[in-house]
């Protein structure tokens, strides 16, 4: 959810509203308010994060802020600096960073997060979760991640974003099933070792053999 429309619906002006477009030509309204402060199901996840806690596709930074407040050493990154900006005026840690930059503390992450289906990020969640696992401490750690219900085929595709006068770019996404996500950790020598449910949302917790 890359560019200015991102950046205009994160300010939440009166009257500005921005949709989400797939391929398919569906639209559903750009969820920014579920990303501005803690949601039903973000306890439980915030309760699995051990140590350092790296936040990948921060946003607003709702997970970050709650996760030092908790006193946890904690780094939300986010390719959009107005959704960084938020986050550090709240009080929590953040950077403009695409995760496969130079991230500050590689290999030395306990957790990472990829909340808010962001599993899905450069629509290649097998990359994603192999530069996920790089960015832990070697031989430990866990990426914990949002995924869709099972029974939900996996698939990726193309979003956009617009309004009723602009259009945006589009651009890569995936969708990553609750049955589908043991097949992805496998092809980095990691397993699922717990998957769970919390207010309608599915979670799962990768950690390598």
């Amino acid at each position: 959810m890359i560019g200015e429309l991102y950046e205009r619906a994160l300010e939440r002006r009166d009257g500005f509203e921005v949709e989400i477009e797939d391929g398919a030509g569906r639209r559903s309204p750009l969820p920014v308010g579920e990303w501005m402060s803690l949601r039903p199901g973000d306890t439980g996840l915030l309760d699995r994060c051990a140590g350092p806690t790296l936040d990948v596709g921060s946003g607003p930074g709702r997970l970050t802020v709650a996760l030092t407040e908790r006193g946890h050493l904690a780094l939300g990154i986010d390719v959009t600096p107005y959704a960084v900006a938020l986050t550090v005026a709240a009080g929590g840690p953040a950077l403009v960073l695409d995760v496969y930059d130079r991230v500050p503390g590689a290999g030395n992450w306990t957790t990472v997060l990829l909340a808010d289906g962001n599993i899905g990020i450069g629509g290649d969640p097998s990359a994603l979760l192999g530069r996920a696992f790089d960015l832990l401490v070697p031989g430990g750690g866990q990426v914990l991640v949002e995924v869709m219900e099972p029974g939900i085929r996996s698939y990726t595709g193309r979003l956009r974003l617009r309004t009723r006068r602009v259009v945006g770019e589009w651009f890569p996404w995936a969708w990553v099933s609750a049955g589908d996500v043991s097949g992805l950790a496998a092809r980095h020598g990691a397993e699922a070792t717990e998957v769970w449910e919390e207010a309608g949302r599915w979670f799962t917790s990768l950690s390598r053999r």
